[in-house]
């Protein structure tokens, strides 16, 4: 049974920092892309970072670049977004999804996950 479950939400101030984790079970990352999303209330589903086996360079919406880093260790079958200087608009539920045998751009950019697995969420708020 595939299952993600993320971790490493929670409060922090304007410009602090925050390790998010998807750990995978139930199946291999090693084929998967995997994609950090998020959603604050009232504003769409944004695919924030995506990384894939089958792409030499991971994926950054603008408003993170810089700022946010995803990546992967394949022994511990683990996705990590590291979130530095954090902005309030940041606030938001992040998820993670793992979608096979495909890229970064179909599933972050054009928002492809049609089969895609998901996790349960995460809160992050960026608050003073």
């Amino acid at each position: 049974q595939l299952q993600l479950v993320e971790s490493g939400g929670g409060l922090v101030q304007p410009g602090g920092s925050l390790r998010l984790s998807c750990a995978a079970s139930g199946f291999t990352l090693d084929y998967y892309a995997i994609g950090w999303f998020r959603q604050a209330p009232g504003k769409e589903r944004e695919g924030v970072s995506c990384i894939s086996s089958y792409d030499g360079n991971p994926y950054y919406a603008d408003s993170v670049k810089g700022r946010f880093t995803i990546s992967r260790d394949n022994a511990k079958n683990t996705v990590y977004l590291q979130m530095n200087s954090l902005k309030p608009e940041d606030t938001a539920v992040y998820y993670c999804a793992a979608k096979a045998f495909t890229f970064v751009q179909p599933m972050c950019i054009m928002g492809d996950v049609a089969g895609a697995s998901w996790g349960q969420g995460t809160q992050v708020t960026v608050s003073s």
